[in-house]
């Protein structure tokens, strides 16, 4: 089977950095016109191709995560075909006493992984319905199905929500012949807030991590993107409402 997207439009969000630069970099490989955005400027401006189109998106503020949306149908002519909700993180927390996290600390967190993954599913959901056609790939975590390597309650209270919200939507959407899933990656090393999880663990906690993986290796974003690209092709073309864990056998 020839793997191509050559036509569709496809877009990534938090593609700046980590599994959503590869992604977007990915599909632009496979002939999709990408649309990427990330609030992370300078980043963002080193993803240069000529079939990706960046934009500085605040995806917290929801009626910018809809605009930007509504800006590439309105360039596009045409509904989206491919949404890629990869944004997410711990907005830069550590981890700490449950009684001692701010409301502030706890909401940033859920809209940063959550409200995210809803606005933006929100806002293509009437242009893939009228095309009878789409797919939705929400990148969720290992923190979806049990707790949170971070530490971060937040965090892992939105990634278990993520999963919620994906399996609701396959649900919801699939008459409409749009299908949701989710890739889980395991824990992978792609930037600055990993590293600095991975050096607190200390040596003993860090061979305890890679020595409780089957294939006694970490994941790259190489292994998270070709996941993604599965649920986005019709390889998955009857698969809807599913999570992938991407772990090496954690």
């Amino acid at each position: 089977m020839n793997l191509s997207f050559e036509h569709q439009v496809v877009a990534v969000s938090g593609a700046a950095i980590g599994f959503g630069r590869v992604i977007a970099q990915t599909f632009a490989s496979l002939g999709a016109h990408v649309y990427a955005c990330d609030i992370r400027e300078e980043a963002l401006e080193t993803l240069t191709s000529p079939r990706i189109d960046t934009r500085v998106v605040d995806l917290t503020d929801r009626s910018a995560a809809t605009g930007w949306i509504g800006h590439i149908e309105s360039q596009q002519g045409r509904a989206i075909d491919v949404l890629i909700n990869n944004a997410g993180g711990v907005a830069g927390q550590a981890p700490r006493a449950l009684e001692s996290v701010t409301d502030a600390e706890w909401d940033r967190v859920v809209e940063i992984n959550l409200g995210s993954t809803f606005a933006l599913s929100r806002a293509v959901a009437a242009g893939m319905k009228r095309a009878g056609r789409g797919a939705i790939v929400n990148i969720s975590s290992g923190a979806a199905l049990q707790a949170s390597l971070t530490g971060v309650q937040a965090y892992c209270a939105a990634k278990h929500a993520v999963l919620g919200l994906t399996r609701q939507l396959a649900h919801e959407l699939g008459p409409f012949g749009i299908r949701v899933n989710s890739v889980a990656p395991g824990f992978v090393r792609t930037n600055e807030a990993t590293e600095k999880q991975w050096a607190a663990m200390g040596e003993v906690k860090q061979k305890t991590l890679l020595d409780g993986i089957a294939l006694r290796r970490f994941g790259t974003a190489d292994d998270i993107t070709r996941a993604v690209i599965f649920f986005a092709s019709e390889l998955s073309g009857f698969v809807n409402g599913q999570i992938l864990c991407v772990d090496g056998g954690r």
